[in-house]
């Protein structure tokens, strides 16, 4: 979220600093996906056709802090994108596609607003579908710009479904990711109808979900060479903390991926401060992980204790 107090500055520092002793990392990775919960643009009015108490828009100049941080993709389905209506909506596609910054979730219509990303990485081809279930007015209409709105408790069809993951692979997809901002804010387990739904996308052929919505991390869960990262946390932002929930704890998700399947997650776990993210150390390091390894064993997953933090071998070399 790179709006609000963070947008302030922006005006004032070097795009690199608000990754901190993260970027070398996110440099050496072929590509970093994220959640985009803001607009960017300098125009636009706050939302007021129904009740929002935040409203999230970045200066233009945000878009060289994704630049900086390797930023090969990101989701725009969430509901802080129409936060200034669609001039803002229509700015912040601009400069995405001005600086190659593959994205989806949004459109003029459902089916635009529904579509993947297509973008390559190393050689791989990405097929990125973005979905969320809340904010439903900023739902894309036949009339409206917005969102590709998922909504779980009327539906029983699951989106991407696995008709639309089959077009993806016959036009050469390599890997098909959903990124999902589903479920409420502050809740370190999903519920059940989400878990369910997340499954059924595996079933239909998704390779990797990433998941965020929560505001923080949530475990893992693989089949095979699949996996659900059900919620990612925060990263930057400029949010106030909870002593308890700790939503300025997160990792750096590394996946290591190839036309099979998920091969290995090396997650590296991050402190987030005002306006910026570094490596967590010492005993905060130790309690990340901690709680990692405790929400993931719920799903049956046994992570691995290495010196960077924890891993998850899903095919071994």
């Amino acid at each position: 979220m790179l709006g609000r107090l963070v947008s302030d500055e922006i005006r004032n520092r070097n795009p690199d600093s608000f990754w901190g002793d993260v970027l070398p990392i996110m440099r050496r990775a072929d590509a970093v996906v994220a959640n985009l919960e803001c607009a960017i643009s300098d125009r636009g009015i706050p939302w007021t056709a129904t009740p929002k108490v935040f409203h999230f828009r970045a200066i233009p100049a945000a878009i060289d802090v994704l630049k900086a941080g390797n930023v090969r993709y990101v989701s725009l389905a969430n509901n802080h994108i129409l936060d200034f209506g669609e001039d803002a909506l229509g700015d912040t596609l601009r400069l995405l596609d001005g600086a190659r910054i593959a994205h989806a979730g949004v459109g003029q219509r459902p089916a635009e607003a529904c579509s993947p990303a297509r973008f390559t990485v190393n050689g791989l081809s990405i097929s990125a579908f973005s979905i969320v279930d809340h904010e439903a007015p900023f739902a894309a209409k036949a009339d409206q710009s917005g969102t590709c709105f998922i909504d779980l408790r009327a539906e029983r069809r699951i989106w991407p479904d696995a008709a639309a993951i089959r077009k993806e692979r016959a036009s050469g997809a390599d890997v098909v990711l959903v990124s999902a901002h589903l479920g409420p804010n502050m809740v370190q387990y999903p519920g059940k109808e989400l878990q369910d739904f997340k499954k059924r996308l595996l079933v239909s052929g998704v390779d990797i979900i990433h998941g965020h919505s929560a505001h923080v991390f949530q475990g893992i869960q693989a089949m095979g060479r699949q996996i659900i990262l059900h919620d990612t946390g925060d990263f930057l932002d400029d949010y106030a903390t909870d002593s308890r929930m700790r939503n300025d704890w997160s990792f750096l998700f590394l996946l290591d991926v190839d036309a099979t399947g998920v091969r290995h997650l090396l997650m590296r776990p991050v402190k987030l401060g005002f306006a910026s993210v570094n490596l967590a150390v010492g005993d905060e390091f130790t309690a990340i992980c901690d709680r990692m390894l405790d929400m993931s064993a719920a799903f049956g997953t046994e992570l691995q204790r290495c010196d960077e933090g924890l891993e998850l071998y899903l095919a071994r070399k």
